[in-house]
Parts: C-alpha cells; structure tokens; sequence
C-alpha cells in the first residue's frame, strides 16, 4: 500500500498519532529531502529506510516504487512540510499506482492552505487555489488582471524572493482589495497581515519581510 502522509508545515509537534504510528509501521520512507525528513524520525524516534523523491527525479523514481509495491512493501511518501500533492511532488506516483491497482491511503494533517484559509477571516464559499504563480511579472501580471473581477477568493503560494514584487504588482492592479498575508504558520515568527492591498502595501514598504508566504486575496462578492 502507499500513504500519503501528512507532515508539520513548521512546527514539529504539528502531526497526528495516526501519521507517526504509519511512519514507524511502513517498510520504506519516500521525501524530499533526506535531511529535512530525518530532524522528524529522529524526534520521534522513528528509524526507517528513506529514498529520495522530488520532482526532479520523480519520474525516474515511479518504475522502482511501483516495484516495491508490488513486492509487498508498504511505503509511505512524505514531502518537506505539509501535504504531499499541494505543490510538492506525488500526483505522478498516485496516478501510476492506481493504474496498477494499488491501494493508496491518505494520511491527513498539516497543511499551509488550510491553515491559513483557517485563520484568514474571509468567507470562503468558493476558493480558486493558483499554487505557486509564475516566476516572470507578466505572466504574473495576466493572473491578476484575469481575477480580479471575480467572485471567488483567490489563494497561492508565494516565495521570499519574490514577495515584494508580487505585493508591489498588486496594488498597482488591485488596490482596493482586501487580502491576508500568513508569513511563517506555525513557526516562531508567525504573522498574519490584513487589510487593503493598499495598506498592506505600505507595510512592505516599510519592513522587508521574510519567511514562507500564502495570500489570500477576498472574492469581490465572497460573502459578507
């Protein structure tokens, strides 16, 4: 069987008993990075096997777990932080194993959009997730202009690289508008910006701000 198991966004002692009752079970330990995986077996005190699965070997990976599995093996696959499929790699795996009638499982925990849908204050009978949006400003900028017309909330992922771009190109488009900002959840510097996109803006201005960022931007009839 392969798991999809949910890990902390930030936090370590974000994950459920059920996720480290399947780490400690399973016969093998698919992540992202081997580093980052084992500052969590070894707090938990879990020692497994571990093989690396990121995106840019993810197809290369496919034929070996496929194997495995169909030896009798139970794997579970993890990312860095979060849930496993929301912009980190899995859908490949998932898709192959189904096509080779393999049970796939979730494991249900932490993840960085639902955290911050949680806390944001906006309501949220419809939600367009983006992911991470593209690198270049005018492909970013195309995004922008095509939602901000629309009704549903809009929601991605943002990089401290290009954070202050982003919040810049927005209030040039979107001013009035009104978005949260959740930079580092669950971490010591946790921080949740509200308000105009105007007056987030000046507080970007201000401050350069570093981190992990989801935004959130308010449909344009979104509720109340």
């Amino acid at each position: 069987m392969l798991y999809i198991v949910a890990t902390p966004i930030g936090n370590i002692k974000d994950i459920t008993l059920r996720a480290i009752e399947t780490l400690k079970n399973v016969d093998l330990i698919l992540c992202e990075d081997t580093r980052e995986t084992k500052k969590l077996l070894n707090y938990y005190g879990i020692k497994k096997p571990l093989l690396s699965y990121y995106r840019e070997i993810e197809k290369k990976r496919v034929d070996k777990v496929i194997k495995l599995l169909k030896e009798g093996k139970d794997i579970a696959l993890v990312c860095d932080r979060g849930t496993p499929g929301i912009s980190d790699p899995a859908y490949i795996l998932v898709r192959e194993v189904y096509k080779n009638n393999i049970k796939v499982t979730p494991i249900p925990g932490p993840s960085s959009l639902t955290a911050a849908l949680s806390i944001c204050g906006f309501f949220l009978n419809r939600v367009y997730f983006l992911g991470f949006l593209p690198k270049k400003e005018n492909e970013k900028r195309k995004i922008f202009e095509k939602f901000k017309d629309m009704e549903e909330t809009i929601l991605f992922f943002e990089s401290v690289h290009r954070i202050e771009k982003t919040i810049y190109l927005l209030n040039e488009i979107i001013p009035e508008k009104e978005i949260c900002i959740c930079r580092e959840l669950t971490k010591v510097f946790e921080e949740v910006i509200r308000g105009k996109v105007k007056d987030v803006f000046e507080i970007f201005k201000k401050e350069k701000k570093k981190g992990e960022f989801v935004i959130i931007i308010k449909g344009e009839k979104n509720g109340f």
